[in-house]
């Protein structure tokens, strides 16, 4: 064969592998445009990004239906308020102002003068009473104020403090829910309190401690102006929303998370997405109570709670919220970790690699010693997966029955877990082979 030949030769078969080449290109081309359009991995982005939406919300329904519905949890809530300093002042000034401006002290000691004069005392010490008048009301109001102060001081006035939120807690349900009466009440935006079942319970003690001025207490039907702002309407028609869907919301966020890992290709990676999503949902979540703290506080009128009072009250009511908000987003963090170290990446697979180096050492360590599992260890192996499955099953149902699972108890969940699961490893003792070389473990 001439070299010309072998030159055209040459040329025709890097024709072919040219046009191999770019055919090949195209198919893997369209492959990946395929993959990256693919129906599933739509789906999966949507269902994902649905649940982590619907996870504040979620958080914030529990809390709506459970915290402030229920009686008992409410009042749960709220009793740290009677031990608060400023709390307690803001309680004591409201009650002793309405006390004081409801008995008229100043003509009982008018009365009580011209019945001293007139008891037939010198004309000179008669004429000098009355510039007593003065410091005997200023002395009344100096005992009512300090009687007041004492009681609410007092360990018993935890007792007087629940049974006024036990009143008023259908009231403060009711306000949520649009209607009015009662303790609480809101109109044109405006939230009062009715400080008359206080101030009955503060009378009653008061006489029980042989105050007897305080009898002449009448019912007194003041109120106090909490919140003036146009999101008290809002809020209504959100709790109403929330105390509705509280027991289905987070059923809900979890099937949409649950279907869009099932949906994916790379279920690994859309757990961790998810995970990471529902843990920058809660930062949201807790950046908005970070704002509605401040707005509270700013519709707040200074005349009636101070601001350390107001937020003291703030941060009482939704600190369940932020408790269970703070379980979410760790519990979040968690299964991202979990997710992301089963994963290929090089980091994940030498943990992997020197995790299950270090419990075989300890387990090679322990035989030496004269410690064998024997078929315990077998059967262990042998169902490996289905034991470390059920493990995690467990921690998940733990946190699914508590009832206000904490930071703490996901934590220390989480940590139990992860033990038991480096004790199925060690216990789970490979069977020898007759070449004297453990099998691999089941995948």
């Amino acid at each position: 064969m001439t070299e010309p030949d072998e030159v055209r030769r040459l040329r025709e078969r890097v024709s072919e592998l040219e046009t191999e080449l770019a055919a090949r290109r195209q198919q893997v081309t369209g492959e990946l445009a395929r993959r990256r359009f693919s129906w599933r991995a739509v789906v999966s982005a949507l269902l994902i990004t649905f649940a982590c939406l619907l996870a504040p919300l979620s958080v914030t329904a529990v809390w709506a239906s459970r915290q402030v519905s229920d009686t008992d949890r409410y009042l749960e809530t709220v009793a740290p308020l009677a031990d608060d300093p400023a709390v307690q002042r803001t309680i004591s000034d409201a009650v002793s102002n309405a006390i004081l401006d409801a008995v008229d002290f100043q003509s009982i000691a008018t009365e009580t003068l011209d019945a001293v004069a007139q008891q037939g005392v010198p004309p000179r010490v008669a004429a000098n009473l009355h510039a007593l008048s003065g410091p005997l009301v200023n002395g009344i109001e100096n005992f009512v104020r300090s009687q007041v102060d004492k009681l609410v001081a007092s360990p018993q006035f935890a007792a007087v403090w629940r049974q006024a939120n036990e009143t008023a807690h259908a009231s403060l349900v009711n306000l949520l829910d649009g209607n009015q009466g009662g303790a609480l009440s809101a109109q044109n935006d405006t939230v009062t309190l009715n400080l008359a079942p206080i101030i009955a319970e503060v009378k009653q003690r008061m006489v029980a401690g042989g105050f007897g001025l305080a009898d002449k207490i009448p019912v007194v039907n003041k109120s106090i102006v909490l919140v003036q702002s146009d999101g008290v309407t809002k809020a209504q028609g959100l709790y109403r929303l929330l105390n509705t869907l509280g027991t289905w919301l987070p059923v809900i966020a979890l099937v949409l998370l649950v279907s869009g890992v099932f949906v994916a290709r790379d279920r690994r990676r859309a757990l961790l997405k998810g995970s990471l999503g529902f843990a920058g949902a809660m930062l949201v979540l807790g950046v908005a109570l970070t704002l509605a703290r401040v707005f509270y506080l700013n519709a707040l009128p200074s005349e009636v709670l101070s601001r350390d009072a107001g937020g003291v009250v703030f941060d009482t009511i939704v600190r369940f919220l932020r408790y269970g908000l703070r379980a979410v987003g760790v519990l979040a963090l968690i299964v991202a970790l979990a997710a992301y170290f089963t994963g290929p990446s090089n980091a994940a697979v030498q943990a992997r690699a020197k995790l299950a180096g270090g419990i075989g050492s300890l387990r090679g360590r322990a035989e030496a010693a004269g410690l064998n599992t024997g078929r315990v260890g077998g059967w262990t192996f042998a169902h490996k997966r289905l034991l470390l499955i059920a493990s995690v099953v467990g921690g998940a149902l733990v946190l699914t029955l508590w009832s206000r699972p904490t930071v703490t108890v996901v934590v220390v969940t989480a940590v139990v877990v992860l033990f038991v699961v480096a004790l199925i490893e060690f216990i789970g003792r490979p069977p020898v082979t007759a070449g004297g070389d453990p099998p691999s473990a089941p995948a």
